[in-house]
């Protein structure tokens, strides 16, 4: 928290700072992100279309990672094209107006809390596949699905009003440089003249409280699925039951990890480039990794994907 003063005037515009310290290898870190960037949109829009396409994958599993698919295009897209601008020196392309800064962070948080909810849906997919396979039909329908995903959407909607609203009320003096490459909630509680206690608390609790929602789900559904394998006889029966799930398993431990280790904190005096290593990895590498996990580790993906892109499919389209 930076000391008030009453000479200090209201700040209307941020500076994010990116990677300071790179400047010889500015141009070699942009190649990089814009390529990692352009990789997880056409990865993710791959999904989409393999999904749409194949009557095969029709399926709750896929519906659930087509929404998946889409949350990483736009999770990626508010923060890396303006990052990248600031790697070749746009002209602006490090400034964002106060309103800007907090959109992004709203929007960016919306989609953080969406995905904790849509990889609980998935896992509930799982459980109820794997444990209760006589009854998917009827726990699973597609009315169902359709009613999950969009109360992960709505929820995960509403889980940054709070800690935005009170981020506006906070006062921001000066300096108005952020140490990031995004408006993150920890680099701008750092700038304020407030005092940020109520809201680092208020933080906490929201990110616990999505992260420990969605982490519970996850773990009973889990918990239920192994419980079930270990009483399937069968060796090969038992891996092709865990075989449907272990996609989704590597995607959840990717995330979750990075997420319980940047949120559930209420400093904000931690490291500053170690936290800007961590942004990356679950801003940018997870979505960049999360579909090749899904198509290289799921024998029905990589068919579709085989099949979609073949010259014999489109000949008979």
């Amino acid at each position: 928290m930076q000391p008030y003063t009453k000479n200090w005037t209201q700040v209307t515009e941020f500076v994010m700072m990116g990677f300071a310290g790179i400047h010889e290898a500015h141009l070699l870190f942009f190649i990089l992100f814009l390529t990692m960037y352009l990789f997880t949109l056409v990865e993710n829009l791959a999904i989409i279309l393999v999904v749409g396409l194949d009557h095969r994958l029709r399926r709750p599993m896929y519906f659930f990672l087509t929404h998946l698919s889409c949350l990483e295009i736009w999770y990626t897209s508010v923060t890396v094209p303006k990052m990248l601008a600031g790697f070749i020196g746009v002209d602006g392309g490090k400034n964002i107006s106060y309103a800007g800064c907090l959109s992004q962070l709203f929007i960016f948080t919306f989609l953080g809390a969406t995905e904790c909810f849509l990889l609980a849906a998935m896992a509930y997919d799982r459980y109820v596949a794997i444990c209760m396979p006589l009854h998917y039909g009827a726990l699973v329908s597609w009315g169902t699905c359709i009613r999950l995903a969009a109360a992960c959407w709505l929820v995960g909607f509403l889980t940054p009003i709070l800690p935005i609203y009170l981020m506006s009320q906070l006062t921001f003096c000066g300096p108005n440089v952020i140490d990031h490459f995004f408006c993150d909630a920890s680099p701008l509680l750092a700038l304020s003249c407030s005092d940020v206690t109520w809201k680092e608390t208020v933080d906490f609790l929201v990110s616990l409280a999505v992260l420990l929602a969605s982490s519970m789900v996850i773990a009973v559904s889990y918990g239920n699925i192994v419980w079930t394998l270990l009483h399937i006889r069968s060796a090969a029966e038992r891996w092709k039951a865990f075989s449907t799930c272990a996609a989704h398993l590597t995607v959840v431990s990717l995330f979750y990890g990075t997420l319980f280790f940047m949120y559930v904190r209420t400093k904000v005096t931690s490291s500053i480039n170690f936290n800007k290593v961590v942004s990356v990895f679950y801003s940018i590498v997870t979505p960049m990794l999360n579909p090749l996990i899904y198509s290289l580790r799921n024998k029905e993906v990589k068919g579709a994907l085989g099949r979609v892109f073949s010259l014999n499919f489109w000949k008979g389209q």
